[in-house]
């Protein structure tokens, strides 16, 4: 750890807002990236960022620098996103049960904005949307774990090493889980004619 980030860390603990505003500007994308890609969504994504930020700046003296400052922030994120999914999960089904309960027997013309919003056949898809977004939306329809250790790794580009650390996960798991990811990664892509890419580092 640099005397740069010691002294941060340090004015952090002591609750200096000057700081505080300096470990947003530092870290504001990487943080942001990481929720982007685990919520799907730009609004909650920006919601989560900022609470990351914020239970950082509050909880700041359980860093024990046993790690690299990055991991631990990370794993903050990465924490925040895994409730925020399963509070959107809760919140989903009993909007679901609610409409399901409102559309009983009456108009069924729709299947939803989900359902509603996936095209017809993949040339609809290349049509419609740029390959970010299919992409996109290819490792949001991953699992909750499988998108954890394909976003750490081969969007951030972090090391085996430091997801197991953000993770608590051992080693052989991090990396079983990220094989199946990019597997099913690959089937998702190849679903819009696009081919994936992937080693097994």
């Amino acid at each position: 750890m640099s005397e740069l980030e010691r002294s941060l860390l340090k004015r952090l603990r002591d609750r200096d807002e000057r700081a505080f505003r300096e470990l947003v500007a530092n870290h504001r994308d990487r943080v942001f990236n990481i929720t982007y890609r685990m919520l799907g969504n730009r609004h909650e994504a920006e919601d989560v960022a900022q609470e990351v930020f914020i239970t950082v700046f509050k909880t700041i003296e359980t860093f024990r620098e046993e790690s690299k400052f990055s991991t631990w922030l990370y794993r903050v994120a990465v924490n925040h996103c895994k409730n925020r999914i399963k509070y959107l999960a809760r919140r989903h089904d009993r909007d679901k049960d609610e409409l399901d309960e409102a559309a009983h027997g009456g108009n069924s013309g729709s299947n939803g904005a989900i359902g509603s919003a996936v095209p017809r056949s993949p040339d609809d898809a290349l049509a419609g949307m740029q390959m970010e977004e299919v992409l996109r939306q290819a490792i949001n329809d991953l699992d909750e774990e499988q998108r954890t250790v394909i976003i750490l790794r081969d969007v951030e580009e972090l090391s085996i090493e430091e997801i197991c650390a953000i993770t608590d996960m051992p080693d052989g798991t991090v990396k079983s889980r990220l094989h199946r990811a990019r597997l099913a990664l690959r089937k998702k892509l190849q679903r819009h004619g696009i081919s994936q890419e992937s080693g097994d580092s």
